[in-house]
């Protein structure tokens, strides 16, 4: 790899941040979850977490193709919401869910500084509440029209806009803010990656 990509992968890992991850629990539109992932690669966000207890796991991402954000991401797939909740708790302090009700709290409300996971559920029905009931709460996005929901990729970059909102004012992307191990497996992770797509290596 040439000093000039090694460059270019240090200062966009640099960025990432290890505090912060969305949840995606049983999104069934590929297009949905392709749009989500474009925009946690845009705000700095490494991990991704998949939760399919009601539809088959997903396989869009699979084959990567130069235009996938997932290749840049580390995705994981779950079919087990406990399983999904345990590995969650191990990394993140709080998690929140997008679920209009009357105790949720306002995005603009959220402390984004700290660790945290954040849920996002099916297009249709929205977080379950079995996912709602492992969480520590729920959240909206303040809206004043008169249909009160946002598409799901649409919501999700609102959000995670608002977080890289406050970490950018609170200095999270002037210095590496991820486990220095996980850089260094994703540098050479995308190392190869970048050479594959310029056909230096197959």
């Amino acid at each position: 790899m040439t000093p000039e990509r090694t460059e270019r992968l240090t200062s966009v890992l640099n960025k990432r941040q290890g505090d912060i991850t969305i949840v995606l629990e049983n999104v069934t539109d590929p297009h949905n979850i392709s749009a989500v992932m474009r925009t946690c690669d845009a705000v700095g966000v490494q991990d991704i977490y998949i939760l399919n207890t009601k539809i088959p796991p997903h396989k869009k991402w699979g084959a990567k193709s130069s235009s996938s954000a997932a290749k840049w991401l580390t995705v994981h797939q779950f079919t087990d919401a406990s399983e999904c909740f345990a590995a969650l708790r191990k990394r993140y302090s709080k998690i929140l869910t997008t679920h209009l009700s009357s105790d949720a709290v306002s995005l603009h409300a959220i402390d984004f500084t700290g660790s945290i996971a954040l849920v996002f559920g099916n297009e249709h029905s929205g977080v379950t509440d079995e996912i709602r009931a492992l969480a520590d709460g729920n959240f909206i996005i303040p809206q004043v029209g008169i249909i009160r929901s946002l598409n799901i990729s649409v919501a999700c970059a609102v959000t995670l806009y608002e977080a890289f909102r406050q970490k950018q004012l609170a200095g999270h992307f002037d210095r590496p803010h991820m486990d220095q191990a996980q850089r260094d497996s994703l540098l050479n992770e995308w190392g190869l990656e970048l050479e594959n797509e310029n056909g230096l290596e197959k």
